[in-house]
C-alpha cells in the first residue's frame, strides 16, 4: 500500500501538544505523571527538538471534591514550569468522553506533534527525546509506541493484531485458567513474538496510554472518532492513521502505565467497553474466532 506523506507539517511552530483526559484521576498519579512530563519536557528543550510544550489537562469529572483536587493539582504544578512548558486546563463540567476530550486540545496548526497521554502513566527522563528523535529522523513515521511496563516491571503490549470477539472476551472477561488454556493464542493476540529490542514498524492496531502522533497526520484524519465515549477509540484511530502513515513500535520509548483492565472496573465500565466493542466491530469488521 502506498503511504501518503502529506500529513507531515510545513510549519516551522517546532510546538509539541500534550493533552491528558481526567475523570476523577488518582491524586498521587496524576501528579506522577504531570511531574515526570514536565522533566522528560526539560530534556527535549535542553536538547532542543522543541520550542514550547503546552500541556492541556482536559477534566471531564463531576463538579465537587474530585474537580478541586484536579484545579489543585494543577495550581499547584504552574509555578514548577519553566515559561517554555504552558500548562493549560480545559474543565467540561461533565463527562464528553475520551476521544472528544482530547480532540478539544488538538490543534494541528498549532502544533508540530501531539502526545495522547493517560493521567496514570510516569514517563522516564529521556522518553519524549527517545520518541521525538526518533520521529525527527524517521519523516515517514506519523505515530510512535513506547515500550510499557506496569509498577512492577510486568511487561505491557501495546501492539495488537485485528481482534476477534473471543481474544477480547478472553483477555478482558475470562479468568486466569482460562487465559492460561489460551496463552498462545492471548500472545499471538498481542503480538508477543514480534515485541523485543527492535523497532516494530506497521502494527495493525495500537492500544494507547502514550502515543505520539504528528499534528499533520491528526488533521488529515480528524483526530478521535466522537462516536467512541471510553474505549477502542486508539484501535480506530491507529487503523485509520495506518492507512496515511506509518506507524512504529519504538522500545528505547519506556514508560510505566498504572492502569488497565475494564473489568475490574465495575459493571459501567464492562458495559462502555461492550458498546465500544460493537461499535468498533460494526465500523471496521466483524471477527468472531
Amino acid at each position: 500500500m502506498a503511504l501518503d506523506n502529506d500529513f507531515q507539517s510545513e510549519k516551522n511552530t517546532n510546538v509539541l501538544r500534550v493533552s491528558i483526559v481526567c475523570y476523577s484521576a488518582n491524586e498521587t498519579q496524576l501528579k506522577n505523571t504531570l511531574k515526570t512530563l514536565m522533566a522528560s519536557g526539560v530534556v527535549i528543550l535542553s536538547e532542543k527538538l522543541i520550542d514550547r510544550i503546552d500541556i492541556f489537562l482536559v477534566d471531564n469529572g463531576p463538579a465537587g471534591i474530585e474537580r478541586e483536587k484536579i484545579k489543585s493539582i494543577f495550581n499547584s504544578l504552574l509555578g514548577l514550569a519553566p515559561p517554555e512548558i504552558k500548562l493549560h486546563r480545559i474543565g467540561n463540567g461533565q463527562n464528553v468522553g475520551f476521544g472528544v476530550g482530547h480532540n478539544q486540545a488538538i490543534d494541528p496548526e498549532a502544533s508540530d506533534f501531539h502526545l495522547i497521554l493517560n493521567p496514570d502513566v510516569e514517563l522516564n527522563a529521556d522518553s519524549l527525546s527517545e520518541a521525538l528523535g526518533f520521529m525527527r529522523e524517521h519523516a515517514e513515521c506519523g505515530l510512535l509506541s513506547p515500550a510499557i511496563t506496569d509498577g512492577f516491571d510486568k511487561v505491557q503490549y501495546p501492539c495488537k493484531r485485528y481482534p476477534s470477539v473471543m481474544d477480547l472476551a478472553l483477555r478482558g472477561f475470562a479468568p486466569g485458567w482460562l487465559r492460561d488454556v489460551f496463552l498462545s493464542r492471548l500472545a499471538s493476540y498481542e503480538m508477543r513474538d514480534s515485541m523485543n529490542e527492535r523497532v516494530l514498524w506497521q502494527p495493525p492496531i495500537i492500544s494507547g496510554c502514550f502515543i505520539l502522533l504528528r499534528a499533520g497526520l491528526l488533521k488529515k484524519i480528524s483526530g478521535f472518532d466522537p462516536a467512541f465515549f471510553l474505549y477502542f477509540e486508539d484501535f480506530d484511530l491507529s487503523l485509520r492513521a495506518a492507512k496515511v502513515s506509518k506507524i512504529a513500535y519504538v522500545p528505547s520509548v519506556k514508560i510505566i502505565h498504572h492502569g488497565g483492565n475494564a473489568a475490574k472496573k465495575g459493571w459501567r465500565h464492562i458495559f462502555l467497553f461492550v458498546r465500544s466493542a460493537v461499535q468498533f466491530f460494526n465500523k471496521h469488521g466483524w471477527k468472531f474466532f
